[in-house]
């Protein structure tokens, strides 16, 4: 159905490894987003049709708006019920690292993911994968570390066992890490992909109703203080800042992903190129970032916040205060100066 994208050898690798194996763990980075979860839980559902036993372990509970999908009700949130998962990593066969280029990515798991004896394997579309995996299967051409496991799926010629549930869940995966496939996605077999899933069953309308029509009356009341009040543009950078502070999140009742999306919002401008999103965590900085055209955010989260991502979408996190991190970003404002695209 589609080219040929990872070698035949880590094809062959991936195969046994997988045949050899029956408790096989999953995971994905902290606060994960639509693609994490639906790469993680996409996978999770066409392991348990195989006959395995596999589990998903994220660093920390799964936003709310993204338990809608198959699977979600038995992820195991390592920041609530450790015991449990560093119980699953010392009798895993297997583990698969999804959606993140470094261990220091997935937080406190990392040290139990790497003490465990089983052979890890990496599916990811970020730049500079580290080289800890017994395989890494990284492509940061591919808009989505679900569409790269459905390539890989259809490789292993395990296709068959995507059932609707876990079609749901790569094309959730898809459709986020795409901004609805508004950026990252003029790739044809993207669609292909697409139309594969649909014939599965699944009602990509209603999927979309799912993720993004979801807004409580506070976090509508928060992303318009957010624009209203906390929306800076730097017109001769062509850039835009939005700031939330833990105080500011508290007093709107906030709720994880309830900002999901607001650093877009800038781009909608045409004098804006590219959008940064500042987020209070409880020990940093959490840091969003979203560009047009060629510009690419993901070299500025590379470099300056601990982070990467897509050309147009990236993050990272700033460890130190609120203030610290806007004053960093406004000092290397003029590194990055980019023209509107044409």
């Amino acid at each position: 159905m589609f080219e040929t994208l990872v070698k035949p050898e880590s094809i062959s690798l991936l195969r046994d490894l997988i045949e050899r194996s029956r408790r096989i763990v999953i995971t994905c980075h902290i606060s994960p987003d639509g693609d994490a979860m639906g790469s993680s839980l996409g996978l999770y559902r066409v392991l348990r049709n195989m006959g395995k036993l596999p589990r998903v372990v994220t660093p920390d509970t799964p936003p709310k708006y993204l338990t809608f999908l198959p699977g979600a009700q038995d992820i195991v949130a390592f920041s609530r019920f450790d015991y449990f998962a560093k119980k699953l990593f010392a009798e895993a066969d297997l583990i698969f690292c999804l959606d993140y280029n470094e261990p220091k990515r997935i937080d406190l798991v990392a040290e139990w993911m790497m003490k465990s004896p089983a052979p890890k394997v990496m599916i990811d579309h970020h730049i500079n994968p580290d080289p800890f995996p017994a395989l890494t299967i990284s492509h940061p051409e591919i808009s989505s570390t679900s569409a790269l496991a459905c390539r890989v799926l259809h490789e292993l010629e395990l296709s068959d066992l995507i059932d609707r549930e876990a079609a749901e869940c790569f094309y959730t995966g898809m459709m986020t890490d795409t901004g609805n496939f508004s950026y990252n996605s003029n790739d044809p077999v993207l669609y292909e992909i697409i139309a594969d899933l649909l014939r599965r069953g699944i009602d990509k309308d209603e999927l979309y109703k799912k993720v993004y029509f979801v807004d409580t009356i506070n976090s509508i009341r928060l992303n318009a203080y957010a624009l209203s009040d906390k929306m800076e543009f730097f017109p001769e950078h062509h850039a835009a800042l939005i700031t939330l502070t833990r105080e500011e999140l508290n007093r709107h009742h906030y709720q994880k992903g309830d900002t999901e999306g607001l650093v877009n919002k800038p781009l909608t401008c045409p004098d804006v190129v590219y959008s940064i999103f500042l987020r209070e965590e409880t020990d940093y900085i959490k840091v969003s970032m979203r560009s047009k055209g060629s510009f690419k955010v993901n070299t500025i989260c590379a470099n300056h916040f601990n982070g990467g991502g897509h050309e147009n979408a990236a993050g990272g996190e700033y460890f130190g205060t609120m203030q610290e991190c806007i004053d960093e970003f406004k000092r290397i404002m003029p590194l990055y100066d980019c023209q509107l695209p044409e």
